[in-house]
């Protein structure tokens, strides 16, 4: 059965159509801490220095990208390989259409096939009602089987508010005491999408 909707890896050439999903979130909330719309260039830059190493994947229909998400390190030492840092955005009048939980499954079955074992995700929150924040991310990670392992407070700056960040994290594969390498996206790419 034919669908009009699937998940590819994003490419250089997306990075116009991604920035103009991105940037209402950096202008009108606190979901990023980004206070600037990156520029086209530094976009363009990102893509290409995730998809060196890790899962950049978009979501679209015949007309248009509908989301992307994305892994990045969790940190830069290499005791710290099997881990991520996840991120997800999809378009505002997308919200609440399954295009998130559909990223987030494809990434994960990417990371898997890289032998990536804990995926992280960093996310504001807010108590109460706040015009800039709700609470939504937290809860999708929630049904997406993340839990809840640490809490800053007052430690984001947006807007004049102070917005606390949470981790949350996710065990996708099982940790061994011999666990085998990490592999670099490129090499399982071709495996997970036909190209």
């Amino acid at each position: 059965m034919e669908t009009n909707i699937w998940v590819r890896p994003a490419a250089e050439s997306d990075a116009e159509e991604l920035l103009a999903l991105y940037a209402p979130y950096v202008e009108h909330t606190a979901i990023t801490f980004e206070y600037q719309v990156p520029s086209l260039r530094e976009f363009k830059m990102r893509i290409r220095h995730t998809l060196e190493r890790y899962p950049y994947l978009v979501v679209e229909d015949r007309k248009r990208i509908l989301g992307y998400a994305y892994a990045g390190p969790f940190k830069e030492r290499a005791a710290y390989d099997w881990a991520v840092e996840s991120t997800v955005y999809v378009r505002r009048d997308c919200r609440r259409s399954g295009m998130g939980r559909l990223l987030y499954g494809e990434l994960e079955r990417a990371l898997r096939e890289q032998n990536i074992l804990n995926v992280n995700a960093c996310i504001a929150c807010v108590d109460g009602a706040d015009p800039y924040l709700a609470n939504d991310s937290v809860y999708f990670h929630e049904r997406m089987g993340y839990r809840l392992v640490g809490r800053f407070v007052k430690c984001g700056y947006k807007f004049n508010r102070w917005y606390d960040m949470v981790w949350m994290e996710k065990h996708i594969g099982v940790h061994r005491e011999n666990q085998p390498a990490v592999r670099p996206f490129g090499e399982v790419r071709g495996i997970l999408w036909d190209e």
